[in-house]
C-alpha cells in the first residue's frame, strides 16, 4: 500500500482555499501567494478539514466517476507539493 494512500490534509495556519471552476484556488498569507491545483470538481473546499484521506473522499463522493480515481495518482503528487511548500499540513 502507497503511504501516501493514509495521508489526510489540513490547512496550514494563515491559508484559505477556495473553490472555483478548475478547481481550487490557495491563498496563504505567507509570501502572500496563490496557489491553483487544477482538480476540477473532484475535491472541495471541505476536504481540508483533515478528516478523510484522499481514497475515502472519493469513495464517498462517487459521482465523480471513473476519471476522479484514474487521477488519483497525480492528485496525490499534486497535494503533497501544497504540503511541501507549507500551503497544506499532512496529518
Amino acid at each position: 500500500m502507497d503511504q501516501r494512500e493514509e495521508v489526510k490534509y489540513r490547512l496550514a495556519s494563515g491559508t484559505q482555499v477556495r473553490e472555483e471552476e478548475f478547481g481550487l484556488l490557495f491563498y496563504t498569507m505567507n509570501g502572500p501567494r496563490l496557489y491553483f491545483l487544477a482538480s476540477g470538481k473532484i475535491l472541495g473546499d471541505s476536504y481540508f478539514l483533515g478528516e478523510k484521506t484522499l481514497k475515502d473522499w472519493l469513495a464517498e463522493h462517487p459521482g465523480l466517476g471513473p476519471m476522479a480515481q484514474h487521477g488519483l495518482a497525480g492528485l496525490s503528487k499534486a497535494l503533497d507539493r501544497l504540503s511541501e511548500k507549507g500551503v497544506i499540513i499532512a496529518c
